[in-house]
């Protein structure tokens, strides 16, 4: 198979992540796969995601047994990256084509260069979330979501409850089939050595308790909240992530007389942050938005023993991945005090942590680990191959 992302790690980011996941999954059981992305990095290297006007190169490499093209971009204009030669790839693979077309979305880039390629199928696609917050592109956009969805053979929610509130997903009920999202557990729940040096270095470094934040630091991730429940806690809040609003949240902390307790961490090696869950008392994510419909970061936190406290957002897969009382503490979304009161509860309250870590352990192997995921995929293909 091959599926369609759109960017790969090492790009941060949650979709990217799944890609990877889903891919080496994939592989792993058995399958031949490919992923076609648009290349995130310039020619130097670094991260050009928000520059605007960064040509990208193009690139062929792998990961492990998966193979990558990263398609060069032009630039990248209102999130939209400009990559001419993508439908021209697509064609060319269209020659020999997979079994199964699999597209991860929303995607602008990707899906234009779907549309434009008609024989691309049989397409299934994972629809991470609906564009929430930029109103003018969720209206220019609703109508190729809506012309790509009608040539899907199968659409995956990651989460029955994210179809509760979409008016995209309910016009095509009948072909939607919910797959979880899943990851290589296995760092997670049986740290590396070097994961644990990790821990005791940010249990050295940061004064407790050690309080984390994992993910872009864009709007719908909730950081100002996070840092309004900071003033009613005691210790340190660790940023992990990299975003446009760095700045911004920089200033709000400093207004909001907490700056000395945050720690802007940025990117973290894959050691660093495991052992940033081991060091924390909690993971905070406090998400707003319902752009936010899975939150796979709760999961890495689930099998590596870090209580979680997530956000209620509405007709989201949030708080449906650690649910309230029983693998996490889910507050009302916005809701600094109530962030505040349950980060408390986790030191305060005997015995609660204990009970809210064994829970969270379990549903993470059982419904999340990558081979899981990859099966419940693999099945879906085996029902659309040969359906075109």
């Amino acid at each position: 198979m091959i599926h369609l992302g759109k960017y790969y790690p090492p790009s941060p980011g949650g979709i990217e992540g799944h890609t990877q996941s889903l891919a080496r999954a994939q592989a792993a059981l058995g399958a031949d796969v490919r992923v076609v992305v648009v290349n995130h990095r310039a020619r130097d290297g670094h991260d050009a995601t928000f520059e605007k006007w960064t040509r990208t190169p193009w690139a062929e490499d792998a990961d492990g047994q998966v193979r990558i093209t990263r398609v060069g971009r032009l630039a990248n204009v209102a999130k939209l990256d400009v990559a001419p030669g993508l439908s021209g790839l697509l064609n060319d693979l269209a020659r020999n084509p997979p079994d199964v077309w699999h597209l991860h979305a929303p995607n602008i880039t990707m899906m234009l260069a779907v549309l434009r390629c008609r024989w691309l199928a049989p397409l299934v696609i994972t629809h991470h979330s609906d564009i929430v917050r930029q109103k003018l592109l969720k209206h220019f956009v609703r109508p190729l979501e809506v012309a790509l969805y009608r040539r899907a053979a199968r659409i995956l929610p990651t989460s029955g409850s994210y179809v509760d509130g979409s008016d995209l997903l309910q016009q095509f009920a009948n072909k939607l089939t919910p797959v979880p999202l899943g990851m290589d557990l296995s760092p997670f729940q049986t740290p590396s050595a070097a994961a644990r040096a990790c821990a005791e270095r940010f249990r050295e470094r940061f004064r407790g308790p050690v309080w984390l934040c994992v993910g872009r630091l864009i709007y719908y991730k909730g950081l100002h909240v996070a840092l309004e429940a900071l003033k009613r806690v005691p210790g340190t809040l660790v940023v992990i992530g990299t975003g446009p609003l760095g700045a911004e949240l920089n200033r709000k902390a400093q207004e909001l007389g907490v700056a000395d307790r945050v720690v802007w961490y940025g990117h973290a090696s894959a050691d660093e942050l495991v052992g940033a869950y081991l060091a924390s008392a909690a993971l905070w994510f406090p998400s707003v938005a319902r752009s936010e419909g899975f939150g796979l970061v709760q999961v890495e936190a689930m099998a590596a023993g870090c209580p979680v406290i997530n956000t209620a957002v509405p007709a989201s897969g949030v708080a449906w991945v650690a649910r309230h009382e029983q693998e996490s503490l889910t507050v009302p979304v916005s809701d600094s005090a109530a962030l505040a009161a349950a980060a408390n509860r986790l030191l305060t309250e005997a015995g609660l942590k204990d009970r809210l870590v064994a829970a969270a352990r379990m549903r993470a192997a059982a419904e999340f680990d990558w081979l899981v995921m990859g099966r419940r995929c693999l099945a879906v293909y085996g029902e659309v191959a040969g359906r075109v």
